[in-house]
Parts: structure tokens; C-alpha cells; sequence
């Protein structure tokens, strides 16, 4: 496998073959942060699509100084926010069905408080909460694709976990769990 900095230059100066590798390579983590941020797996779908082809008609403008992934992923933040904005909706409760971008990777389940949890919380903190916990990603890089300041973005992660907490124990299945382990 290359060196996704080569894949970086390669994809800025390449063509469909270099497309492909991407796809391949972040296909399906960009679909999941997709997914993740709106809540709507057909809107997840068309997002990424729309991400990659942003992301191919505009090689030429991605600079070696940062990385192809963080790129990548700012390109889909903003398609994201674009699609909120336009819908200006609640976002539904979602369901996980197979794709080519899913089946490529293990999906991560979350049970159904968790899914009410995490729809409690804004599309921007949605991002950052899952590119932190879920994607494991810096709060630089975070930063960066979020197009924030590194501690603007530490606040934001700190407001979201804090909502994402107060909505969890106000579940009542976690007020379950909580009364039977005090018992």
C-alpha cells in the first residue's frame, strides 16, 4: 500500500485510476462521517457522492501542506452543512442498511438511546463527537476540517459530550440501569 501523502500528490495530479484509490482508501469512512452527521442514510449516500466528485473536480486545487484524508473530510463537512441547511428539518431516526460503502467496513452499532442521544445534539456537534470518539481523530485535524480554532473546537467537543451525557441519563433505560446497580 503507498503512502497516502504519494496518493495525496498522485490523486491532486491524476485522473479516474486516482479517483478510484481514493474511493477505496476513504470511500467508506467518509460515507460513515456522512452518516453520522446527518442522520439519514440516502442523504449519506448522495453526500459522499457528491463530496468525492467535489473532491475530483478540485485536485488541483488540494495543497501538499495538509493531508488528503483532512481534505477529504472538510470537503464533506461543508456538503454536510450544505445539505442541513438546505432541508432545515429535524433529522429522523436512522436505520443501517448495506451499501458498497458499508459492507467495506464494520458499522458501528449504537442502541436506540444512544441514537436519541446523539439526535439531541447539533449536525456540527454530531461531527466533532464522532470524528473524536468514533474516528479517532485530533482536535487539530478536527480543527481543520471544521474550519475552527483548535479551541473553539475543544469547547464545542466539551458542550457536545456534556449534552450527549445529560441526554443518556435522562434515558430511561439508563435511569433503569442506574436504579438496578444502586440496588
Amino acid at each position: 500500500m503507498e503512502n497516502k501523502d504519494d496518493l495525496g500528490r498522485k490523486f491532486s495530479q491524476g485522473g479516474e485510476a486516482e479517483l478510484a484509490e481514493v474511493i477505496e482508501q476513504y470511500g467508506s469512512r467518509i460515507f460513515r462521517y456522512c452518516f453520522n452527521t446527518v442522520c439519514d442514510y440516502h442523504a449519506a449516500e448522495d453526500i459522499t457522492q457528491q463530496a468525492l466528485i467535489k473532491a475530483y473536480k478540485n485536485r488541483k486545487s488540494f495543497r501538499a501542506d495538509a493531508t488528503l484524508s483532512t481534505w477529504l473530510y472538510r470537503i464533506a463537512y461543508n456538503c454536510c452543512i450544505d445539505y442541513i441547511r438546505k432541508r432545515r428539518f429535524f433529522l429522523p431516526l436512522f436505520e443501517v442498511k448495506e451499501t458498497s460503502y458499508a459492507s467495506d467496513a464494520a458499522e458501528e452499532e449504537f442502541s436506540p438511546d444512544v441514537i436519541e442521544a446523539l439526535l439531541r445534539l447539533t449536525p456540527k456537534e454530531r461531527a466533532v463527537v464522532y470524528g473524536r470518539i468514533i474516528e479517532e481523530k485530533s482536535y487539530s485535524e478536527l480543527a481543520k476540517i471544521s474550519n475552527i480554532s483548535e479551541v473553539a473546537l475543544r469547547k464545542r467537543y466539551t458542550r457536545a459530550k456534556q449534552k450527549l451525557a445529560n441526554a443518556l441519563r435522562s434515558s430511561d433505560i439508563i435511569k433503569g440501569r442506574l436504579q438496578n446497580e444502586t440496588v
